[in-house]
């Protein structure tokens, strides 16, 4: 039976030292998702401090887009998994199709919020028919000031209601500030 665990806070709050620390903790054969794209300099550098911090034997899947359809092969090779992050996959899911969301109308935004729940909802449904032991990794957006910014705003409801969603789904939640994890749910 899989187990689910979502680990959020703030930007540099802890949450994936700490999500990695869980895994570690599993001691067994583990997969890393990676939903973020190094499209510039700064989030190569991003993505190569955190290769340098998780473990070499620890393998890489990089991927946003239908995540779940690998989640089946993932479960036969490996036991641990942790995903990270789910702002990332949700801000690389909102531009895949290259939708202006400030231009967009209230419908087109709805459709796209449905298809990033859609494309959350099967991820949950995939690892409920493994054994994994599945950690993800997203940020508390709810704890600043709304953008005054359209793209902003959509952004951050988005990740908020998929944040919600996926609190409800999961066995366990961690919320992590200043370096320290508090267990909220399980």
């Amino acid at each position: 039976m899989s187990k689910v665990i979502l680990v959020t806070g703030g930007a540099r709050s802890g949450k994936s030292g700490f999500a990695e620390s869980l895994c570690k903790e599993q001691n067994n054969s583990t997969a890393y998702i990676a939903t973020s794209v190094a499209f510039d300099d700064e989030m190569k550098e991003r993505v190569r401090k955190h290769q340098q911090n998780r473990p070499k034997e620890w393998k890489t899947y990089e991927i946003y887009k239908d995540i779940y359809k690998i989640i089946k092969e993932i479960g036969e090779n490996h036991q641990t998994v942790i995903l990270d992050c789910i702002t990332l996959l949700v801000n690389n899911l909102m531009f895949a199709d290259g939708i202006d969301v400030d231009n967009a109308t209230e419908q087109e935004i709805n459709e796209l919020e449905a298809y990033i729940k859609d494309q959350v909802n099967k991820l949950i449904e995939e690892v409920r028919k493994t054994d994994l032991y599945f950690v993800m990794v997203t940020n508390e957006v709810g704890l600043g000031v709304v953008p005054s910014y359209k793209l902003g705003r959509v952004y951050c409801d988005f990740v908020g209601r998929i944040n919600q969603m996926l609190g409800r789904l999961s066995d366990e939640v961690y919320f992590t500030v200043c370096g320290i994890p508090t267990k909220i749910k399980g």
